[in-house]
């Protein structure tokens, strides 16, 4: 065998060939986490939502960038079935007008619908610029709730019991928490 020859393929990995020293490499549990975000939004929620997994999770995180909301279905789609993500969180800051908040209803039925197709979870993180009064408040609620749902994400893909210990506390992603109601105890108790 001559030093410029290719390794033999070992296996295959998220759908791509993988030689005998990658496979030692790779861990087999390794998750991969889709983050498809726009270039319409004000705030770079993706930056926040990656440093969170990155700092919570031992992840592949394959961020997938598009022009618009309304583009966020197909890219959260090919991040499923082109990047095999496990989980993919859609980010997307619809304006102010009521078109926009027609475009983001639109983008949901459709995350919905491509939720359905794979299986799999798809984290609608949608800030509305109206959400805040000003500028700087926008920004802070846009990063904390990316952050938050970033959160999830990772439990949803290593610790779904964390979130049934939740179950009925009133958590908000980006604003303060809303508790349980005073009737209820909070958290699922199981069967």
């Amino acid at each position: 065998m001559s030093v410029e020859a290719p390794l033999a393929v070992a296996g295959y990995f998220a759908g791509r060939p993988i030689s005998l020293i990658t496979f030692l490499i790779i861990p087999l549990a390794m998750k991969r986490i889709g983050i498809a975000d726009t270039t319409f939004a004000r705030v770079d929620m993706a930056r926040a939502a990656i440093r969170v997994i990155k700092n919570e999770a031992s992840a592949e995180i394959i961020r997938y960038t598009v022009p618009g909301i309304k583009d966020l279905p197909v890219a959260a789609k090919k991040l499923m079935d082109e990047e095999k993500c496990d989980i993919v969180m859609a980010l997307g800051m619809p304006g102010p007008v009521e078109k926009d908040k027609m475009c983001a209803h639109e983008a949901s039925t459709g995350l919905i619908a491509a939720q359905l197709m794979t299986n799999r979870h798809i984290i609608e993180v949608f800030v509305h610029e109206d959400e805040a009064p000003d500028e700087r408040t926008l920004a802070s609620l846009a990063k904390r709730r990316a952050e938050e749902h970033a959160l999830n994400a990772v439990r949803l893909l290593y610790y779904p019991e964390m979130l049934t210990r939740l179950a009925g506390t009133g958590q908000r992603q980006g604003y303060e928490d809303a508790g349980p109601i005073e009737s209820s105890s909070g958290g699922h108790l199981g069967h």
